[in-house]
């Protein structure tokens, strides 16, 4: 690896994009992704995730520098002169909440194919501990040929990209690094190191930089289950759980986590990577899966909340129209990858109510695609029975909530995000 690094970045999505423009400012990089749409889109400097700064995209595009600069391709014959591979690609569930690692498995294959003497390949996608030598390398092995930690060498450095932070950004978030061997360790550590202005942190093993990452986001998961329980409790004494905590947060070591849906491609999966290894070792870890259950269970708390305050207000539950606003797993992000907001919309149709969604920052087409639903605009918008403030979205502190109100609408507010006089519930 002392050659000159010549890096490609294998998935070029919200983790991805954004590395390979850091890179680039530095080294030569190739952007690979199979999605030849989105090589296209990105080339007219177009993001679809938001998560890239476009000026600095149009810089690496445009440098003048032999040593450094982009080029993106969804070629793999492109990619085959270069001598370190950064697999960013999703590790998803699937429907039985087991690892997918097909997308994982499929880069390595891919890679495989053009595995050179001296070539490093680092992982960057969120995995169980032991997945990166245990699943990949005996791929990269068969399929290339070549011999691990002879030929080639491994690392694993996890992502923390937080989609639709622009202030804890790539390079502003300290980096766990390892390698396959204490020298290829040392080099992959500073090869980040180069680029993240906060530092980097050598875990002793690809293991250990696997298991620590798979902690990061079961602790929160964790966490959360714990104020939605407490949410649910609370909801049973008529107290505002918001209230319960602004009043223990003024305690100095209070963890002040908030209530409310748990989806997307981090909290909302990768506990069940670190449940599939425990579980395969011989035990079934009670919090964790304790804490997935309440997590899981929390969209179908708030469309039955919603029902017997509808059926309070003697409202006709056939036919009812309800308006979710938001469907992004998150706020001000346009990421719907196992959003749980469709737990909401599919327990309020199951009872034959009629549910818009609304959400400006969520891609219509890969909406409809993805769970058949199509989003609405707000000058769509029409009188509702009920609306049910889903995500956080900053635009919809513009709506006029008081004139939905005024025509008999309930507000529902699970983010607790509006003026409290605004909603006639929260979570």
């Amino acid at each position: 690896m002392n050659k000159k690094k010549q890096i490609a970045i294998i998935g070029l999505g919200y983790v991805g994009l954004p590395l390979a423009i850091e890179f680039a400012k530095k080294y030569k990089v190739t952007g690979f992704d199979t999605n030849e749409n989105r090589v296209e889109e990105l080339k007219l400097l177009e993001d679809r995730t938001h998560e890239a700064n476009l000026d600095d995209l149009k810089s690496v595009f445009n440098s003048a520098n032999c040593e450094s600069g982009l080029t993106l391709s969804a070629n793999l014959a492109d990619i085959a002169a270069c001598n370190v591979y950064i697999v960013t690609v999703p590790t998803p569930i699937d429907h039985l909440k087991r690892p997918d690692l097909e997308p994982l498995l499929t880069a390595s294959k891919m890679l495989g194919i053009i595995l050179k003497t001296g070539d490093v390949v680092i992982y960057e996608s969120t995995v169980y501990p032991g997945c990166t030598e245990e699943d990949c390398v005996p791929i990269l092995e068969r399929i290339s040929g070549l011999k691990y930690n002879v030929d080639f060498f491994c690392g694993y450095s996890p992502e923390r990209i937080n989609p639709g932070d622009k202030i804890n950004t790539l390079t502003k978030i300290k980096k766990v690094t390892s390698g396959s061997t204490p020298v290829v360790a040392v080099e992959i550590d500073q090869l980040y190191a180069s680029i993240i202005i906060a530092g980097t942190h050598l875990a002793p093993s690809i293991k250990v930089a696997e298991a620590s990452k798979a902690i990061e986001n079961a602790q929160r998961d964790v966490n959360i289950s714990f104020v939605n329980e407490l949410a649910l409790i609370f909801d049973r004494m008529n107290i505002d759980t918001a209230d319960v905590l602004a009043a223990a947060a003024t305690k100095w070591n209070f963890l002040n986590y908030k209530p409310g849906l748990v989806g997307g491609h981090c909290i909302g999966v990768d506990p069940y990577y670190l449940a599939h290894k425990s579980e395969a070792l011989g035990y079934k870890p009670e919090v964790i899966l304790s804490g997935r259950r309440v997590n899981d269970n929390m969209g179908m708390f708030v469309a039955n909340k919603v029902i017997k305050m509808l059926v309070a207000r003697d409202k006709v539950i056939n036919g009812a129209k309800a308006l979710i606003l938001g469907f992004a797993f998150k706020e001000n992000c346009p990421d719907t990858r196992n959003t749980r907001v469709i737990d909401i919309y599919k327990e309020l149709k199951s009872f034959s109510i009629e549910v818009d969604v609304y959400d400006p920052w969520a891609n219509a087409d890969e909406v409809n695609a993805e769970y058949n639903i199509q989003l609405i605009d707000e000058n769509c918008f029409i009188d509702y029975d009920v609306l049910i403030l889903a995500v956080a979205h900053q635009q919809f502190l513009e709506i006029d909530y008081r004139s939905f109100r005024e025509k008999g609408a309930l507000i529902f507010d699970t983010k607790s995000f509006i003026d409290r006089d605004l909603a006639d519930a929260r979570l």
